[in-house]
């Protein structure tokens, strides 16, 4: 089995996608998780013209030059690279060469990334440095910098590429015990579902166990645990939950959060609370409930619902356009700006 970068970045976020992958398992598809990929690839798109645009034609390479004439090479800008070694593949968005400075000096070779999203990850170094890491062995020599162009404002950032090398190998050596396994690992949701092109076949196999990782606030430290109680369902889970009467010392103090609560009212489907000394509520009944983007700071539309005496009244406000909504069901639209 050939580890490819596409292998690599899924099993960061989830070892079933990488499974799949590497099996070729066909997927139902997913809207979301498509737009994902196709505003992607429109952005390194964008981002390849751009970066093509500071060096002429003559420094521009589509292959990266052999490590014999690396030294001589006149190109600057090289974009959609694909490397080889043993078993490993690698598709370097674009790598630019920066020339020595001095005789008998190395010239500098510095692997690009391009992310649409504002806020990166842990995961996005870590793709980083697998670039730099076989490009780094293919050429036979040191690649100490790495840069991720991301986000609405272009910004760039600088990774030092020593010390993720040592993390790479170990995830190497994870994925190829990973892809030579006969069954799939075991099948965890988590929060890198919504862009997956697998999220609905592995939900419903979540939904048919019962699994515990369908309550999403739940850690991997806390499902571990249980687990180890003989605990792997949220059936189960429901039934652990006690209302213990707490000491007035500590009635002041925030009572914490129970899965098993939330465990019991999703098999009940009621609303429990914990710790409500007065559960009247005084004054107009206001509930607030706002949809968006937090990546991009961006929030297209907030929900109002305001209960005067026996009426409900509902409101939505979006980018353009404002509805209201009486109980009886009639809707007015006006202009929002």
């Amino acid at each position: 089995m050939i580890i490819t970068s596409d292998l690599f970045d899924a099993y960061l976020k989830c070892p079933t996608r990488c499974w799949l992958r590497s099996r070729a398992e066909p997927s139902a598809g997913d809207g979301y998780a498509d737009l994902m990929r196709a505003e992607n690839e429109a952005y390194r798109e964008e981002e390849f013209a751009r970066l093509l645009a500071k060096a002429p034609g003559n420094e521009r390479a589509i292959a990266l030059p052999s490590p014999q004439n690396l030294n001589n090479a006149s190109w600057r800008i090289a974009i959609d690279v694909r490397l080889s070694l043993h078993d490993i593949e690698v598709r370097l968005q674009a790598i630019e060469r920066i020339p020595a400075d001095g005789r008998g000096r190395p010239a500098q070779l510095i692997p690009y990334r391009f992310e649409l999203a504002n806020k990166l990850s842990k995961y996005d170094k870590l793709s980083l440095a697998f670039d730099a890491f076989l490009l780094s062995e293919a050429l036979g020599r040191k690649v100490v910098l790495g840069r991720i162009v991301h986000g609405d404002r272009r910004t760039t950032l600088k990774v030092q590429m020593l010390m993720p090398a040592v993390e790479v190998r170990k995830r190497i050596k994870e994925i190829v015990a990973l892809v030579s396994a006969a069954s799939p690992p075991e099948l965890v949701l988590n929060r890198h579902c919504s862009e997956c092109e697998f999220q609905a076949r592995c939900r419903r196999q979540a939904m048919e166990k019962d699994d515990l990782s369908l309550l999403s606030r739940m850690s991997e430290k806390e499902r571990k645990k249980l687990q180890g109680k003989g605990i792997f369902t949220v059936t189960q889970l429901s039934y652990t939950f006690r209302p213990r009467r707490r000491r007035r010392a500590s009635q002041a103090k925030q009572e914490k959060f129970h899965q098993s609560l939330r465990a019991l009212a999703i098999r009940e489907n009621k609303i429990h609370a914990v710790d409500l000394a007065d559960p009247k509520l005084d004054g107009t009944p206001i509930y607030l409930d706002v949809e968006g983007i937090p990546d991009r700071n961006s929030y297209y539309l907030i929900g109002l619902r305001v209960g005067t005496g026996t009426a409900l009244f509902s409101m939505a406000f979006g980018p353009t356009t404002r509805m209201a909504r009486s109980k009886y069901g009639t809707n007015s639209s006006t202009s929002c700006r």
